[in-house]
């Protein structure tokens, strides 16, 4: 059985609410932005630095920034580099769904993961994220859904030199508007015990 599953996921896609349901049927912690809070106290940043910089690439970040130490790097090196040793010693424990943070590379050695992408139609994610905040309007979550994906693939190809929802990367990669949420639990769940 896998002891570790990441779960990577477009915004929208129910990368979460999969990584939830994932982790009640096998019994695992379930782990996703409480990392970054974790992050945060061990590298003793403060929390409004943390919800700024969370998987975006510093716009300042260049030739000059490698002159200098770990404290004066940019905020988002600093997080990433604690993300990184947190999310190491989650999997140390195991038994654990990791959702985000680039979890899939990070772990990439160790033997006992299942990496999963999860993706979906654009119109169907909108639809969903629509149901789930009906008080904001189509354009303003398409605008979001746009940008977050975006920020997300340049945070993957900057801090794991690798591509954001390329297969090659992962060991399963799901379309959740095409299998719906339950079946993609299911078969995660079903492989992990494999």
């Amino acid at each position: 059985m896998k002891k570790i599953i990441t779960i990577s996921r477009e915004f929208g896609a129910g990368g979460g609410e999969i990584g939830r349901a994932v982790a009640q049927k096998l019994g695992f912690d379930y782990f996703d932005k409480a990392i970054i809070l974790k992050a945060c106290e061990e590298a003793g940043l403060d929390l409004a630095s943390i919800v700024r910089y969370d998987e975006k690439v510093a716009m300042d970040f260049g030739f000059a920034q490698s002159l200098f130490g770990f404290y004066n790097r940019p905020v988002s090196d600093k997080l990433f580099e604690a993300q990184h040793n947190v999310i190491h010693k989650l999997a140390e424990h195991g038994n654990c769904v990791i959702v985000g943070r680039n979890a899939n590379t990070i772990l990439k050695e160790f033997s006992d993961c299942l990496h999963v992408f999860v993706h979906a139609n654009p119109y169907w994610r909108l639809q969903r994220m629509h149901e789930k905040m009906p008080d904001t309007s189509i354009s303003k979550i398409s605008d979001q859904m746009r940008h977050i994906d975006k920020s997300r693939k340049k945070y993957c190809a900057r801090y794991t030199n690798t591509e954001f929802g390329v297969a090659e990367y992962y060991d399963l990669c799901l379309n959740s508007s095409s299998l719906g949420i339950q079946c993609c639990v299911d078969t995660i769940c079903n492989i992990a015990k494999s």
